[in-house]
């Protein structure tokens, strides 16, 4: 493994040292792509037992060293800067737990963990120790929400009153493996994989919320936890925000739509990055993040619409955050972190009192 940094860090920052754990969706898409197009980073280390999973990583990465496990990464610790979580959930806070114990800064793919006081002791451990400890909460950067956040921070809609956002999907299987038999106390289900992102995002557009209502129900033969969504989150500043996630919608609805005293925004379509990246495109690319023009959403009020463009999206600003955390001296740095950890942590809050409310309603 490589300990000399690239031209582009400088003499005094050395390339951060980093391994990812799991090459699945995770690992594959966002996170070995966004690391290797960072000259502030060397990714040195991949682990992941399956063969085809390795052959796509060699051929990808020929200068990684692949792993069969996570604990093969760990054993590397001391050669090491970084671990980045992109293994199932429920491995997520035994996992992040054993890496800060062994001297590495860690990234966790959302959800930051499965019950919200394990996460909370992962933050407590991480301050302790010293190390930096950050969640990828990727979709704070889609492009749409950029473009929702500019929105408001500009004022256009006026006194916003309520918030509808939707990850809905026309997936009639269970395509992954541990997802087939994955429970709620595994990780399990929609609401812990999209709805962590939408309720990350209302809460991040509009601040602390309580959950005023929660439908949870499994559809798909073979649905162990819940793959069809609805919860209603009542915000300290007054906005209500609607939240639908499902798996088995063939017909989707807008990805977002805003009302205020001024006027709506409604926006149709997905973040491009993802499908860009699977498709074999790099962060690299001019074309990177943009989405097609057609779809724009539309901003204003029945009989007067204009076609608002979407931001550019941004994943790689999580890794370029990240970096100039560790690169300034870590915790000890004044630079924020791409993530907080205390607001997944709320999200995982509100995620076990939807669902308390929806099983009391079953």
């Amino acid at each position: 493994m490589s300990t000399e940094a690239t031209p582009d860090t400088g003499p005094s920052k050395r390339a951060i040292r980093t391994a990812v754990a799991g090459f699945g969706l995770s690992g594959r898409v966002f996170h070995a792509p966004l690391i290797a197009a960072n000259p502030s980073y060397s990714l040195d280390v991949i682990s992941t037992s399956d063969a085809g999973r390795q052959a796509d990583a060699s051929g990808s990465y020929p200068a990684a060293r692949l792993v069969n496990t996570p604990a093969d990464i760990l054993a590397l610790a001391d050669d090491l800067d970084l671990m980045v979580l992109g293994t199932p959930p429920a491995t997520h806070y035994p996992l992040a737990k054993a890496a800060l114990e062994a001297g590495l800064d860690v990234v966790v793919d959302k959800p930051f963990a499965v019950r919200s006081a394990e996460g909370q002791e992962l933050l407590e451990l991480a301050a302790r120790l010293g190390r930096v400890l950050t969640v990828f909460q990727n979709r704070r950067w889609d492009g749409d929400y950029l473009t929702v956040k500019g929105l408001l921070e500009g004022g256009v809609l006026g006194s916003v009153t309520r918030f509808e956002s939707r990850f809905e999907r026309w997936s009639p299987e269970v395509s992954k493996a541990w997802k087939a038999e994955a429970t709620a106390d595994d990780g399990g289900g929609v609401l812990f994989d999209l709805g962590t992102h939408l309720i990350d995002q209302s809460l991040q557009l509009f601040g602390p919320a309580t959950v005023a209502h929660a439908e949870l129900r499994a559809r798909r033969p073979g649905e162990k936890t819940d793959d069809d969504v609805f919860v209603a989150l009542q915000h300290d500043s007054g906005v209500v925000s609607h939240l639908w996630m499902n798996m088995l919608c063939a017909q989707q609805g807008p990805r977002y739509r805003l009302l205020g005293s001024e006027g709506g925004f409604t926006k149709h379509g997905i973040d491009p990055q993802e499908p860009y990246i699977v498709a074999g495109g790099s962060p690299l690319d001019p074309e990177y993040g943009v989405e097609d023009k057609d779809w724009a959403g539309l901003l204003g009020r029945d009989g007067h619409l204009d076609r608002l463009p979407t931001e550019r999206g941004a994943y790689p600003e999580f890794y370029r955050l990240l970096a100039d955390k560790i690169h300034d001296g870590g915790t000890g740095s004044p630079l924020p972190l791409p993530v907080d950890p205390a607001g997944p942590i709320e999200v995982l809050k509100l995620i076990e009192k939807a669902r308390e409310l929806a099983t009391h309603r079953a």
